[in-house]
């Protein structure tokens, strides 16, 4: 197997939509090779604790109403190309994600990353919910299996945050600048969300190589 890390932010929507590119190419190539690890990537680490509303982000942002529209328009489209119905309109505040990514970081370490990543993704983009506010957290905890009452506790405990921000910070220093950014076994970049049809490619000159080398392996 090889491992296929994927940092992104589960507020971006380049990340949810190279997510389903990626999930459609696995899944009309099952014998892809990835074995998905998340990572963690803020597009805001100084976004306040309490998040913002999300209108007067997008305007500060991209300098006004018009401008917020017209910077989304490929999102719109390129999320519908992906399959995918995002709610954007039903979004009302753009979240601190810490607490999120330290979800996602509990979660792989009891095997359920990729689904907790994907019920992040809904909850914020089809289903307008508040991704900073822990009650929210905690059910999406419990609705992929986790133990609502032990990540209650190491919320509170604070765990992980610091691990969090500096492991933001060491993807920044390694050159990562924009999400998604998938890594192919710790060697590859593989930038933004890219068709079905390149990570169908990439799959089938991996499994190549694969074969090549184990052809190559004396018994």
């Amino acid at each position: 197997m090889i491992t296929l890390d994927i940092l992104s932010d589960p507020i971006c929507p380049w990340c949810y939509i190279g997510w389903s590119n990626l999930a459609r190419a696995m899944e009309a190539r099952p014998n892809h090779p990835f074995t998905i690890q998340w990572h963690p990537f803020q597009l805001n680490p100084d976004m306040p604790a309490e998040g913002m509303d999300r209108r007067a982000y997008l305007e500060g942002k991209f300098g006004g109403k018009e401008a917020a529209v017209r910077a989304y328009a490929p999102v719109v489209e390129k999320a519908a190309e992906a399959g995918l119905k995002m709610n954007l309109e039903g979004i009302k505040r753009t979240p601190n994600t810490r607490d999120a990514h330290r979800l996602i970081h509990w979660a792989g370490i009891e095997g359920r990353q990729t689904p907790t990543v994907l019920a992040l993704f809904r909850a914020y983009f089809t289903d307008g919910r508040d991704i900073g506010d822990r009650e929210t957290l905690l059910d999406i905890a419990e609705s992929v299996g986790l133990d609502r009452a032990m990540i209650a506790k190491l919320y509170e405990s604070g765990a992980d945050a610091d691990d969090i921000a500096a492991r933001d910070t060491h993807a920044r220093e390694r050159g990562v600048q924009a999400v998604p950014t998938f890594i192919v076994a710790n060697q590859h970049a593989v930038p933004g969300a890219q068709p079905p049809e390149q990570w169908i490619a990439i799959i089938d000159d991996l499994n190549e190589q694969l074969a090549k080398a184990q052809e190559a392996t004396p018994e």
